[in-house]
């Protein structure tokens, strides 16, 4: 049973298993990230109802640019149809996106926009889409960015900032589906200190049984952030409450 004052509030997730869910069903890849799609529409959903503030999305990695041509133009086609206005709408769910958005075609790049500027004034969770995204070309542009303005005083309060994340806090439950154990280039800097939880369910068969199961492993640890158990527990006692 899902604790609500015990809500992480920000999630981000690795959708793995769309093609293997497709080719187990003897059809095209492009059909399993098209059932991917319904899935993300369940999750956004119930996240925004349990509460949960921020929910990422690892989409499309720099490395996804080399699948084949007739994959990759099927998913960018699929990005352009799935950002519907009514999945955020609905749910009162800002969009935003991260990631290399030069490498993107002109109509994608201009959706996103839209739809950005379309939700901005929504409030009841921030949806992330990281687009054309690693981790590992995420800190390279930090890097630039932070020697083109001629930082000296490099902390990791300044590194965050530089980060295509900035505007969030880091996630405190990263999920990955599919039956992968790894990250795969993804939110490395932020998830120094998350809960991670992995399944072997396909992305399209993740459901909202699949995400409470999640929740509820993550609500069942201690985070300690490099404490001791013993440090942890004497903060969280009443007698230390004013």
């Amino acid at each position: 049973m899902i604790e609500t004052n015990n809500i992480p509030q920000h999630i981000a997730i690795i959708m793995d298993g769309n093609g293997r869910w497709a080719t187990e069903r003897g059809k095209e890849r492009s059909y399993g990230h098209q059932a991917g799609v319904e899935a993300v529409r369940r999750i956004t959903s119930e996240c925004t109802r349990l509460g949960v503030k921020y929910l990422t999305l690892y989409t499309f990695s720099t490395e996804n640019w080399n699948r084949p041509a007739d994959e990759i133009s099927a998913l960018m086609g699929l990005v352009l149809t799935s950002l519907e206005d009514e999945i955020f709408m609905k749910n009162n769910v800002r969009f935003r996106v991260i990631g290399d958005m030069k490498r993107l075609p002109d109509a994608v790049q201009q959706k996103l926009r839209e739809t950005e500027e379309h939700t901005a004034k929504n409030d009841a969770m921030t949806m992330v889409v990281a687009l054309s995204y690693s981790s590992r070309w995420e800190i390279t542009e930090a890097v630039r960015q932070m020697l083109a303005e001629g930082v000296q005083d490099v902390t990791e309060e300044i590194v965050s900032q530089h980060l295509c994340t900035n505007f969030m806090p880091d996630p405190d439950l990263l999920i990955r589906t599919g039956g992968e154990l790894r990250i795969s280039n993804y939110l490395l800097w932020q998830i120094a200190y998350s809960e991670l939880y992995f399944c072997d369910t396909y992305w399209p068969d993740f459901d909202e049984a699949q995400l409470h199961k999640a929740i509820e492993s993550y609500q069942h640890r201690q985070r300690r952030f490099g404490k001791t158990e013993a440090q942890v527990e004497s903060e969280a006692s009443p007698l230390n409450e004013k």
